[in-house]
């Protein structure tokens, strides 16, 4: 969750450490740190709070000079944010930066105490830059260190080290965190993600797990455990630095919302064929999903709030059965899986450390699994059996907006191959929802983006309750689920998402003078049922507002205080709509003055279980 930078090069790496790391804050933090191989040894800085409290704290330090460093932002979790429990971690004869949890660091602590080491922080990464020191002592070789050390280390890691006495060099590790590579010709670079080495090369390196990657300058090498050097394919990223900046917008949040119509046609033109839903892999084109039994999709916050939808057209499209699990809870229950089984593992960064943990549960299980992923490379999409990639660009505000829109649109993709293999749907009939998706719906999320001052009018009104709700029935509860979390996210309103006739099974006691409530209707075989619910709540002085399908609205009267309305066919409203409550919630968050693309408490990458 926490942001690696580290450079070995020709000048000074300080303003190097902190351009990557502003380049990394969308990761979510709470401190940050460098550590710098100065004249007279390495030397830390580090304090609680945002990067611009790091270069005030650099600003007294013009010592702070050198060719070789690391940086870190950290997202606390083993100790609150504090100067000390700031990274980087020293040992004796190292400094080190960490992404992820030793989940064993308590008995190693233990270990090392009755050693006479001694501990100044609360953190897990302390201990293992202890214990890595230590076994430096004992073999005396960088590299040999880091494969002994890791065997003995639990959990997931990215470590990026500078030992003591191995000057201008750096030393990398990683086992279910993210890190990749880089090089130029005068220097090297490791960090957690392509932004921190964008304005310097397009090209990286993306080592495996365990495998230790040396860095001196541009002199890069990577290692085995038995100590033969292994070679790597170097990979380019198909952005810039442009896709990664603002150009223009207030904030990466806005920016990336209004991307969405482009970020639609990217993922689904290349996914046709003549028309129809083509993936360019055997199991998905040929008669791979005839024998498929139970689908199984797993994953996180938004991510699993699109395979909400993707069920609902796979049971409707296909009539095939589709469980839908939280990732962090998927493995602890023991799921019944059966060889005929499919696991759908969706995941924007393909590092979320949970949607890793499950896609291996699932392997073991012998059961086939498939991966819709938006970073080519990742974890995720290496390890699964089938990957099928969106291709919604760089996402750098915390809160998913383009890239839950184009999970979407996969999964209908996906739900719309299954109709046709199971002939439950026509060629044509696909082929006419295939050119909605790819032709109408990124004009119709387009139009939607110009309800912006509509939005806007009511979050003036939103920001000023602490309680709000959302409902709605079928597909419409599942986007009133992902509205709500947009919502709360980066506002900290408390709101609730809720399938409408639930509503008055208990929760519409706390509906009150005044509360707003967020109805949404793209469904017309649920819309009068929806509309009893707005009449009940309103009954209780609910404040309603109807995000509803131009068609519905034009067929039913509808008792909202306020109705907006999604310019697209019932059908195809769900995405376009999405695409409103998105700028709902951050013309709320705006409004508020609040910090839109870095909410607190939140990461973007969730690489910790």
């Amino acid at each position: 969750m926490c942001g690696i930078i580290g450079f070995s090069g020709d000048r000074n790496c300080v303003p190097i450490l902190l351009d990557g790391l502003g380049t990394l804050e969308y990761r979510g933090y709470d401190s940050a740190g460098v550590a710098v191989q100065t004249e007279c040894g390495i030397a830390v800085y580090k304090t609680k709070g945002r990067l611009d409290a790091l270069r005030e704290l650099l600003k007294t330090h013009p010592e702070a000079q050198g060719t070789c460093g690391v940086g870190h932002t950290r997202w606390a979790t083993h100790g609150e944010p504090s100067d000390i429990n700031s990274h980087p971690h020293e040992a004796e004869n190292l400094t080190l930066v960490h992404n992820g949890i030793i989940e064993n660091y308590a008995e190693l602590k233990k270990e090392l105490e009755t050693l006479g080491y001694t501990f100044v922080s609360e953190t897990d990464t302390e201990v293992a830059a202890k214990w890595i020191g230590h076994v430096y002592k004992q073999i005396g070789d960088p590299v040999k260190t880091l494969f002994a050390a890791a065997k003995d280390l639990r959990g997931s890691f990215a470590f990026g080290v500078m030992y003591h006495d191995r000057p201008h060099t750096l030393y990398a590790i990683r086992r279910d965190s993210p890190l990749i590579v880089a090089k130029t010709d005068t220097a090297g670079f490791i960090a957690s993600d392509i932004p921190a080495i964008l304005s310097h090369t397009r090209s990286y390196y993306r080592p495996g797990e365990d495998v230790v990657a040396v860095l001196c300058g541009s002199d890069v090498h990577f290692y085995e455990e038995s100590g033969a050097e292994k070679n790597l394919v170097q990979e380019t990223v198909n952005w810039d630095v442009e896709a990664a900046q603002k150009c223009g917008y207030p904030h990466f949040m806005l920016k990336e919302i209004h991307e969405e119509p482009d970020a639609l046609r990217r993922t689904v033109m290349p996914h046709l064929k003549d028309g129809v839903p083509f993936f360019g892999v055997p199991m998905l084109d040929g008669d791979g999903l005839k024998d498929v039994g139970t689908i199984h999709i797993v994953a996180c916050g938004t991510a699993m709030h699109a395979g909400l939808l993707g069920r609902a057209w796979i049971e409707r499209f296909a009539r095939i059965r589709v469980d839908v699990d939280i990732a962090s809870e998927f493995r602890y229950r023991n799921p019944v899986l059966a060889p005929n089984d499919l696991v759908v593992l969706i995941s924007q960064s393909g590092e979320t450390a949970d949607t890793l943990a499950a896609l291996r549960l699932a392997k073991s299980r012998g059961v086939h699994t498939l991966a819709i992923v938006n970073v080519v490379g990742s974890s995720v999409a290496r390890e699964a059996d089938d990957v099928i990639y969106t291709w919604a660009g760089p996402e750098i505000a915390v809160a998913s907006t383009k890239a839950y829109i184009v999970q979407c649109a996969t999964l209908r993709l996906f739900a719309l191959r299954l109709a046709f293999v199971h002939g439950k749907m026509s060629e044509e009939d696909v082929r006419t929802r295939c050119s909605a998706l790819a032709q109408e719906m990124p004009a119709e999320i387009s139009e939607t983006l110009q309800l912006a001052p509509q939005l806007n009018e009511i979050a003036r009104r939103f920001k000023e309750h602490e309680h709000i709700f959302y409902i709605g029935r079928g597909v419409d509860s599942h986007l009133c689920t992902e509205g709500s979390l947009k919502l709360k996210e980066i506002s900290y309103i408390h709101c609730e998402a809720y399938a409408a006739g639930e509503l008055k099974h208990g929760t519409i006691s706390l509906v009150e003078e005044g509360t707003p409530v967020v109805v949404v209707i793209t469904e017309d075989s649920l819309a009068e049922k929806t509309i009893s619910g707005i009449r009940e709540v309103r009954a209780r002085g609910a404040y309603v507002v109807c995000f509803c399908a131009s068609a519905v609205a034009d067929r039913y009267s509808i008792p909202a205080d306020e109705i907006v309305r999604i310019p697209a066919p019932a059908e195809d409203a769900p995405l376009p709509l999405m695409t409103a409550l998105q700028m709902l919630a951050y013309y709320t968050s705006f409004e508020m003055g609040l910090d839109v693309d870095r909410p607190r408490n939140l990461a973007k990458s969730v690489t910790v279980e």
